[in-house]
């Protein structure tokens, strides 16, 4: 920018976006300065090469900016937690899934550890069995990342979100047509 650039001569652009034409480096300095703005080389490969005319730091505040406003928006896949146990009951095992299947729906990753206790580590099938129950129950919005594994005293599967299916806009709203149409 400015005085950094070497070549002559370039094609200017002004604020506006309107072409200035092809002009020694010294003239568009000049026309930059007699503005109070920068002159910043755009396209440098383009022969010649290619100059704004622009506030440079304004441009850089707004670059930062956007790049700031876009992280807000980004989601950030975190791993979620769900413990079980082998011998659980149906409304616990309903209340788990159910929050498990709101994880997945924010976009979140599920790990499902199936703790085991004494005897109970004699048959870790049964284990096993309730792991594959609770991924026949969010097979739809779920896929296995991480088949079911024994560790130590603990099997750990990780389920991760399929891709989101687009969201249907509510049409089920009345139109002034439709009430007359009632009668």
């Amino acid at each position: 920018m400015n005085r950094q650039i070497r070549i002559s001569p370039v094609r200017v652009i002004s604020t506006d976006g309107e072409q200035l034409g092809i002009l020694p480096i010294e003239r568009a300095m000049e026309i930059a300065e007699e503005q109070g703005l920068d002159l910043v080389e755009v396209a440098p490969m383009a022969r010649p090469p290619v100059c704004r005319i622009m506030d440079y730091g304004k441009f850089k505040y707004e670059e930062q900016r956007q790049a700031r406003e876009a992280r807000k928006k980004q989601h950030h896949v975190q791993l979620k937690e769900v413990k079980m146990r082998p011998g659980i009951e149906d409304h616990d095992f309903d209340f788990k899934v159910r929050h498990a299947k709101k994880f997945l729906e924010e976009g979140n990753k599920v790990k499902l550890t199936m703790m085991f206790r004494g005897r109970q580590m004699a048959h870790p099938e049964f284990g096993r069995k309730v792991l594959d129950r609770v991924f026949q129950e969010l097979q739809d919005v779920s896929k296995v990342e991480a088949h079911p594994m024994l560790e130590g005293r603990s099997m750990v599967m990780v389920l991760a979100p399929t891709a989101k299916p687009p969201q249907q806009q509510q049409t089920s709203q009345p139109t002034a047509g439709s009430a007359a149409d009632e009668r």
